[in-house]
């Protein structure tokens, strides 16, 4: 198993790295809770409409904990928050949620682990490896930023 990525090139004309080359990570699929439910079905004696219900009741909680301006921790994967970015005024007066707040956004943090040599281990991460894609994959999907057209 391993991380697939793909290499590009800088050719942003003003960039200070241009015609220097870069990876990205290719996503070559997606996973939806069906499918999580159906392979941890396979993995434990609970029941994949079970799991479903539980997984889409997370969703709703977390959401709900979320917009209460919580932070939802799950142990062993990481912590979810919601940031936002803002548009400065000229004074706190001035700043007003309509008028200055341009989005909001959910944060995750993944869990980390301090090794007994002292490294950090990101939940999620442990063991990761990563490799090209092949040259001729077949039935693979853009990364997000090719898809968006970057």
């Amino acid at each position: 198993m391993a991380v697939f990525y793909k290499l590009y090139q800088d050719n942003r004309r003003t960039s200070a790295y241009n015609g220097k080359w870069y990876a990205r990570a290719v996503h070559t699929g997606t996973v939806d809770i069906d499918d999580l439910a159906e392979e941890m079905q396979a993995n434990c004696t609970v029941k994949r409409a079970d799991i479903v219900a539980v997984l889409s009741e997370l969703v709703e909680t977390m959401k709900k904990h979320l917009q209460l301006s919580h932070r939802v921790k799950l142990d062993r994967l990481g912590t979810f928050k919601i940031g936002m970015s803002t548009k400065p005024a000229d004074s706190a007066e001035e700043f007003t949620a309509g008028q200055n707040v341009k989005s909001v956004h959910v944060l995750f943090q993944p869990e980390t682990k301090i090794e007994k040599d002292k490294t950090r281990v990101r939940a999620l991460l442990t063991g990761c490896k990563v490799q090209e894609l092949p040259k001729n994959a077949v039935g693979t999907a853009l990364d997000d930023d090719e898809e968006a057209g970057a």
